[in-house]
């Protein structure tokens, strides 16, 4: 199916949370044979009714978010990190200070939906990160593409109104990254990505190296949030040049 299935030692040593009958789930989801509704039936404590008119079981999902830790401060020895919707509220902050001249281009408030959606399929199949090599792009992508057309099919599509097929079209112009909002919050990702590993860096008292996330620095396409970008960097330098003196 696109990448090399992970061993179960490779699963628990990135989550601590499947039991063997769990992992062997997540083994048959990997290889295609199970559904995404095999995989929430089997990894969830109480999932969601489905086909319902209420929102309400959709809402229990989402708590999940706010419980799953971002995994790459993780490998740091992070314990208690930010969640992903930690992640994802700062950045729809952000998105609302676009400057003027970039702003005057952009659908905001729909960057700002942007910034809370884009990573709401880790809700299931949890935050898969580049050091996941076992995982292709391809595959990533296929997973939480899976996980919204579930959300918005099995868990939303009986409620009326329109936010559910906002959902799948404001993720899905994320993922195609065509539009100038799309770049826009990919670059907003980065950047919040940036703050954080400073503040980490900051908060372990110089014993915390966080180099390895700044190469994001690259991918920050729009002139006015690479400029944000290095106000973050020039901080960082001046963090670190203290801490050289203070040895």
């Amino acid at each position: 199916m696109g990448s090399t299935v992970p061993t179960e030692a490779q699963w628990t040593a990135q989550s601590g949370l499947y039991s063997p009958i769990l992992w062997d789930y997540l083994r048959r989801w990997f290889d295609g044979i199970l559904t995404i509704k095999c995989l929430v039936i089997a990894t969830l404590p109480h999932p969601p009714l489905e086909n319902t008119p209420t929102p309400v079981p959709f809402f229990h999902l989402l708590e999940r978010l706010k419980t799953i830790k971002r995994e790459g401060w993780r490998r740091f020895g992070i314990a208690h990190g930010e969640s992903i919707s930690d992640h994802m509220y700062r950045m729809s902050i952000m998105t609302m200070f676009a400057p003027p001249v970039l702003a005057s281009k952009l659908n905001v408030p729909r960057c700002t939906k942007m910034a809370l959606i884009h990573d709401m399929a880790e809700s299931i199949v949890g935050d898969i990160t580049p050091a996941d090599t076992h995982i292709t792009k391809v595959e990533k992508a296929r997973r939480e593409a899976e996980v919204i057309e579930y959300i918005t099919k099995s868990l939303l599509g009986a409620v009326p109104g329109l936010a559910t097929q906002d959902i799948q079209d404001i993720f899905q112009e994320y993922e195609d990254n065509v539009t100038l909002e799309a770049k826009f919050v990919h670059d907003i990702d980065k950047m919040e990505l940036l703050l954080q590993a400073v503040e980490y860096e900051r908060s372990h008292a110089g014993k915390l190296d966080l180099s390895e996330f700044f190469h994001v620095l690259e991918g920050i396409k729009l002139p006015e949030v690479k400029e944000w970008a290095m106000v973050v960097m020039r901080e960082r330098e001046s963090y670190w040049a203290g801490q050289s003196r203070d040895a």
